[in-house]
């Protein structure tokens, strides 16, 4: 299941800041960072086409790689001349700004950079700035910060429509729905699952039948699958899926135990919105999600649970998290354990 931006965060407009940055041209300073690195990288090399028109050379383009960032060295990338170009380009790749070694020295510079130079600092999609310190504030007030998020659900859907026109494919709603659902809404996760499905359908159109077929299943859609399950009674087909999470040595019990947690958070909100007559909006609100879609795949799924159950499924997630990390117990036997509480509609804790 995709992951959700927080819930006061507008999704990052590409199309906005590529039309910005092609009238207006490149600033001095960039901060890029945010988790959708499929756009951020696309960016980046749009960056670099306006900076450099005829392409990276050792003159004037330089690239510096983290973790560390020596002000020496920034100061040499920064004061090299253009040479048979207007500018110059500093790529800062992977820097860890939260903890430079002479952050002083650093801020200084940027806070003086040349006209002819753009600096950009490029940051991995995990990584998140702290901006309660010096360095941050002033790379955010001198410069230009740009944070790819995900994309909300429109956005994301009109590209996987066009990534399918490109291979020759036509996708409706439920199957690009579908897709995002089970393989997450990351674009550079999702070029290749499209390519894939493309390659499987036998017609000009894709299916949710071809998506389920050979679409990655991320964990979080697995785990999903397997509340869906418990919600209409099925807790045998149920536990089979639990033994394939488990069977896969990348997924750890307590990284399903965490999801099953956040999902048990979430249909607790959802079962609310039920008793309440509260709807979509107020779940996808209080779960910080973007896709109605999902909001109502949670409220389906709610509807077998009583809003008891729920509370108690949470309060038993919790209680194996401590156990997991503070006792000796096997982490898996622990996961199952909870996992049929949860099915047999425990609703108080046992006295």
């Amino acid at each position: 299941m995709a992951k959700k931006a927080g819930k006061n965060e507008e999704a990052f407009n590409y199309a906005s800041e590529l039309r910005s940055l092609k009238e207006l041209g490149p600033e001095r300073l960039y901060l890029l960072w945010g988790p959708e690195d499929y756009l951020r990288e696309q960016y980046l090399q749009q960056l670099k086409k306006r900076c450099l028109p005829e392409g990276e050379d050792d003159f004037s383009y330089k690239r510096i790689d983290g973790p560390a960032l020596d002000p020496v060295k920034l100061r040499q990338a920064v004061d090299a001349m253009p040479f048979m170009t207007e500018r110059t380009f500093v790529e800062l790749r992977d820097v860890d700004i939260n903890r430079l070694s002479d952050p002083e020295a650093c801020a200084k510079l940027l806070s003086d950079l040349p006209d002819y130079c753009t600096v950009a600092f490029v940051q991995n999609a995990e990584f998140e700035p702290d901006g309660r310190l010096r360095f941050v504030k002033t790379l955010r007030s001198e410069g230009r910060e740009l944070k790819f998020t995900r994309q909300s659900q429109g956005m994301l859907t009109d590209w996987i429509v066009r990534r399918f026109a490109a291979a020759g494919k036509s996708v409706d709603l439920a199957a690009a729905q579908r897709l995002i659902f089970i393989s997450g809404d990351l674009m550079s996760r999702l070029i290749p699952e499209i390519e894939k499905i493309a390659a499987y359908a036998k017609g000009d159109k894709v299916t949710p039948e071809d998506v389920e077929a050979v679409a990655n299943h991320i964990p979080e859609a697995v785990v999903f699958e397997m509340t869906e399950l418990i919600a209409r009674k099925k807790n045998n087909s149920a536990m089979e899926v639990l033994a394939e999470l488990l069977a896969d040595k990348n997924n750890e019990p307590i990284m399903i135990l965490a999801v099953l947690g956040k999902q048990m958070r979430q249909l607790y909100a959802a079962r609310l919105a039920v008793e309440k007559d509260l709807g979509a909006r107020y779940v996808m609100d209080v779960c910080a999600m973007k896709y109605d879609y999902i909001a109502n795949k949670l409220i389906a799924a709610a509807r077998g649970f009583t809003l008891p159950q729920l509370k108690r499924a949470v309060e038993l997630c919790a209680e194996t998290d401590y156990r997991m990390k503070s006792s000796g117990a096997d982490a898996r036997e622990l996961l199952k354990e909870t996992v049929l509480r949860i099915a047999a509609g425990e609703e108080h804790a046992p006295d």
